[in-house]
């Protein structure tokens, strides 16, 4: 059985595009979608409609539960937040309303966009002294709360993984789908760069008792979604979208 994992769409219409493309092209029919879905100065009324269009089995992450629960004061505050809870519109609210933070599917595969404990927390890294440094094992089976799943499957860092834990679960970032490179000061300044613009996500391969993972990256027309962020004053979207870096 083959499963594509993919996470962080960011709005990025154009990069899932192609993503589905090449699942198409091996003949994958489960794709599995970690959250974090329309977050983004893109197109997120058009990520939403070929997320519903290709039947994928979704989770909200952290940034998909922000827009739901926005207040008027945090949408005013926040030109980007009101552009996408505004090109939603409210039936795509009321979607997300109904999305799970977890799943678990068939006792073999866990879901979760962050940690058990917090959606917006690296389950795979620590942000220590401003750096990211890898968890423990013991630390990652401690923030899914003891999990009894083959495969734990999560989001939320950007950072394409398989981790192999101490107990035999195998742990796996597919990466982002939509952006390659972005600062946070949460829970400290730190900054994701994966050097590419290329989409990534994640083929698993499961049969029997063996597996297998391939990491995948997929070209796309990167300069459309640039330019849709520049369209909506985001420079700093523009140039992570055109070249996997962060802007100084």
């Amino acid at each position: 059985m083959q499963i594509a994992i993919l996470s962080d769409i960011k709005s990025n219409v154009y990069a899932l595009q192609e993503v589905i493309k090449d699942i198409k092209s091996r003949n994958i029919e489960v794709v599995l979608n970690l959250g974090d879905m329309f977050y983004g100065p893109i197109e997120p009324r058009a990520t939403y409609e070929l997320i519903r269009e290709n039947k994928f089995i979704n989770i909200c992450g952290d940034k998909d539960r922000e827009i739901l629960e926005a207040s008027l004061a945090q949408l005013e505050e926040n030109p980007m937040l009101r552009y996408v809870y505004e090109d939603l519109k409210e039936d795509v609210l009321y979607w997300i309303q109904d999305l799970q933070f977890e799943k678990i599917i068939g006792g073999i595969y866990y879901m979760i966009h962050g940690t058990y404990f917090d959606d917006s927390q690296y389950l795979l890294e620590d942000i220590s002294n401003d750096n990211i440094v890898p968890r423990s094992d013991e630390e990652i089976i401690r923030l899914t709360d003891d999990i009894k799943a083959t495969f734990i499957l999560c989001g939320n860092s950007h950072i394409p993984k398989v981790h192999k834990l101490n107990n035999g679960q195998i742990a796996i970032n597919p990466g982002s789908v939509g952006l390659q490179a972005f600062k946070s000061d949460k829970p400290s300044n730190h900054i994701v760069q994966n050097n590419t613009p290329d989409a990534a996500y994640t083929i698993l391969t499961v049969d029997d008792n063996q597996y297998s993972v391939e990491q995948v990256r997929v070209k796309y027309d990167f300069e459309k979604a640039a330019l849709k962020a520049l369209e909506n004053k985001k420079e700093d979207w523009a140039y992570a979208l055109r070249t996997g870096k962060v802007l100084n």
